[in-house]
């Protein structure tokens, strides 16, 4: 199932795509919970609030698309006139992956990791699809003579449920589905903060440098997440191409790993890293990022004004 987020009209609000049609998915789940259970439940314009309180998982939605057909209902929540695609969630915590493809590793000339490499992204960088990656003034101001600003094509997991001290064995049981995220990062500022043995977080959270979408793939329609391509063009040419089977640290070893350290909670994302093909962008070029039976996340990039 494809979980979305859509403006119709001023805001963001939480839907499902079947059939080529986007359903208000509020609007549905409020009637039934109030038909088959006879529960009034509020409203939220948020995939993330759902899942925090219990009122959205992978059962009920697929109980609630059953339910619309068998109903009849289904045309009751479409919704009618145009649509625009928005970030599908904004998560509370983006846990990324550093060198988690060997082909990465070695193209920046550094080590294959022993253990995973995690640091995190502001989610006051995410976009969704079709918005702009802003090349910042500050940027060029900074360093005019090294400025670059990269792609970097990433399988994004979605979590279900709060997550803490979590085995392998049972870590899919903590996974909602599957996105995508392009981790877009200032590699001069990066490599500054390499230099000075400082974090490297703010190369990677500037503002707009979060792309994720186009929407939720929920994990019944992904069998396997190690087995999907994976690739990313700049104006219709190929930068990045492999496969999330060459992936380093798999999900259930992420998830373990991860929550050994901190809890993760319901809309939290763990991006799990990117191929080798890293490369420059610049003003006017336009990105595409494409994973197997996800889709594709287009965005431009823009000059600041």
């Amino acid at each position: 199932m494809k979980i979305i987020s859509y403006k119709s009209e001023s805001e963001a609000k939480p839907g499902i795509m079947l059939n080529g049609k986007v359903i208000n998915l509020t609007l549905a789940l409020k009637s039934y919970y109030l038909i088959k259970f006879k529960k009034d439940i509020p409203i939220y314009n948020s995939i993330v609030d759902y899942l925090k309180t219990g009122l959205v998982d992978l059962n009920i939605l697929k109980n609630l698309q059953k339910w619309l057909v068998s109903s009849n209902l289904l045309k009751d929540f479409i919704v009618k006139g145009k649509v625009k695609l928005a970030v599908p969630l904004i998560p509370g915590k983006i846990i990324a992956l550093g060198r988690n493809f060997a082909s990465h590793a070695k193209e920046q000339n550094a080590p294959i990791p022993k253990e995973p490499i995690i640091f995190e992204k502001a989610n006051s960088s995410v976009i969704g699809p079709d918005e702009n990656v802003v090349y910042k003034n500050f940027l060029i101001k900074m360093d005019p003579k090294n400025v670059r600003v990269d792609h970097e094509v990433e399988l994004a997991v979605v979590i279900s449920k709060k997550a803490s001290n979590v085995k392998k064995k049972n870590a899919f049981n903590y996974v909602f589905g599957y996105t995508i995220l392009n981790d877009v990062t200032a590699r001069n500022v990066q490599s500054m903060d390499f230099e000075f043995k400082n974090p490297w977080f703010r190369s990677k959270s500037i503002d707009t440098f979060c792309p994720i979408g186009p929407w939720i793939i929920t994990k019944d329609e992904i069998k396997n997440p190690h087995n999907l391509d994976i690739e990313l063009r700049v104006n219709g040419k190929i930068r990045q191409k492999n496969n999330t089977k060459n992936m380093i640290f798999k999900i259930p070893q992420l998830i373990e790993y991860i929550t050994t350290y901190l809890t993760l909670m319901p809309g939290d994302i763990i991006s799990t890293g990117t191929p080798e093909g890293i490369s420059p962008v610049f003003p006017n070029d336009v990105m595409e990022c494409k994973i197997e039976k996800i889709g594709i996340l287009k965005n431009k990039v823009v000059k600041e004004k």
